[in-house]
């Protein structure tokens, strides 16, 4: 089975590599000469439990190439998957489809025999028949069917995703795209994953309604946190008697400062932009979306009530800025939303994070001073923030954190530490819905 990848960033990346993991002949085509040349060199260029093994191994066999492209490789293919971004459009919140088209203008010119054409970024219903118009228009003489195959890829977990996945769903129109598909996904009939095929827009749709479910879930659950802080509730109690019910489950109960990354934001105001060109009420996304900017404020407040209503000139010590651990990904992190505010307001931040420090250089206030670990943070500090719940967080040494601190205050957004053992140790702490 012979695959062409257009994009080489995070969704095409994991999916070549993955594609190529299981048999099939793999080129990844992008646009960018300095991406393209680093991953032939064997750097990634993007933090991912696994990826780096999984790419090598698969470069080194042959089943895995970059190049600069499109370009011959789609003549010989039988599946080419568009994988490029597709962020939110500036004044809209409408997702950004300019690279999609100009990747299928660009391949247009190259195919050869039957290819299936498949959609993998995340798009908006009705882009798969944008496409094959594209295609179409470019070359009436192609042989070609459009498919939608949308990615359900969690950050820090995609591989195991990838490999092992709840469900593999197919947008196609007819049986020869349908069959190539289902033959390049054989491999996982062996874990029997189920496969749904569907009309190209519910592939589409699927996407979105499964991001913005789950993100209610979680801005439901912070609704409800700052109703135990209200009535002396445990969060952590009502989201386990929740989640026992079935037809719930605990996944995406957990309290924090709101969702981030590159997909729920970006993702959910697509799909309410979607239902207002429809004239489609969408009140539940777009409450969900209303929580969660809500949320960040909280997040800010609750600092500031920790630090008794005044951060001017204190020293404030933040663990974690990535949206999530196990990723280095800054795109819509909680912290950078809840820390410049308070610099502005004049507090002075220090920060540490396993693997986001790169990114958050650039995308937060050039008074925050970066540290070398965590106990470096808690130096002097009045106020320990735990941001982002890294396992490097979990396990920290509470006595010589708070030894080193000026203060002792010590505010977990993520809920990683028990209240009363944070007490005892003489913090006077802050969780979230607790």
């Amino acid at each position: 089975m012979r695959v062409v990848m257009v994009g080489a960033g995070y969704v095409g990346l994991v999916s070549g590599a993955c594609f190529a993991e299981f048999g099939a002949d793999v080129t990844c085509v992008d646009a960018d000469e300095d991406r393209v040349d680093r991953l032939r060199a064997g750097e990634i260029p993007l933090y991912e439990p696994g990826l780096e093994d999984l790419v090598g191994r698969n470069a080194s066999s042959g089943r895995l190439r970059f190049t600069i492209g499109p370009g011959p490789e789609v003549g010989a293919a039988d599946l080419v998957f568009i994988a490029v971004g597709t962020p939110a459009r500036r004044g809209d919140g409408h997702a950004d489809l300019r690279h999609v088209y100009e990747a299928a203008a660009t391949l247009a010119p190259h195919l050869r025999g039957y290819t299936v054409i498949v959609t993998k970024s995340t798009v908006p219903v009705g882009t798969a028949r944008e496409v094959r118009r594209l295609v179409k228009d470019a070359r009436p003489d192609a042989d070609f069917d459009v498919a939608s195959n949308p990615e359900f890829l969690r950050e820090g977990s995609a591989i195991e995703d990838f490999m092992r996945p709840d469900r593999i769903v197919l947008g196609v129109e007819s049986a020869r795209a349908e069959g190539l598909l289902r033959e390049l996904y054989r491999p996982l009939n062996l874990i029997e994953t189920p496969i749904l095929a569907t009309g190209i827009e519910s592939a589409e749709l699927t996407k979105y309604a499964c991001n913005a479910f789950l993100a209610t879930k979680v801005s439901f659950i912070n609704e409800v946190a700052a109703l135990c802080e209200a009535t002396g509730a445990d969060v952590h109690a009502v989201a386990r008697g929740m989640g026992l019910d079935r037809r719930i489950g605990r996944r995406f109960l957990h309290p924090g400062p709101g969702f981030g990354g590159s997909c729920f934001p970006k993702d959910i105001t697509a799909l309410a932009r979607i239902a207002r060109e429809r004239d489609v009420p969408a009140r539940i996304v777009e409450a969900t979306i209303a929580v969660n900017d809500a949320q960040r404020g909280r997040m800010r407040d609750k600092i500031r009530g920790a630090l008794d209503g005044n951060v001017g000139g204190k020293r404030i010590g933040v663990l974690g800025l990535t949206f999530k651990p196990e990723t280095d990904d800054m795109r819509e992190a909680p912290s950078l939303h809840v820390l410049p505010p308070l610099i502005d307001e004049g507090a002075k931040v220090r920060v540490h994070d396993p693997q986001g420090m790169g990114e958050a250089a650039a995308r937060l206030p050039k008074a925050v001073r970066f540290c070398a670990d965590p106990y470096e943070v808690a130096e002097t500090a009045d106020a320990v923030v735990l941001m982002t719940e890294w396992n490097a967080y979990r396990g920290l040494d509470l006595e010589r954190v708070r030894d080193s601190m000026r203060g002792r205050v010590f505010v977990d957004l993520r809920n990683v530490y028990e209240p009363g053992a944070m007490r005892a140790l003489g913090f006077r702490y802050c969780g979230v819905g607790r």
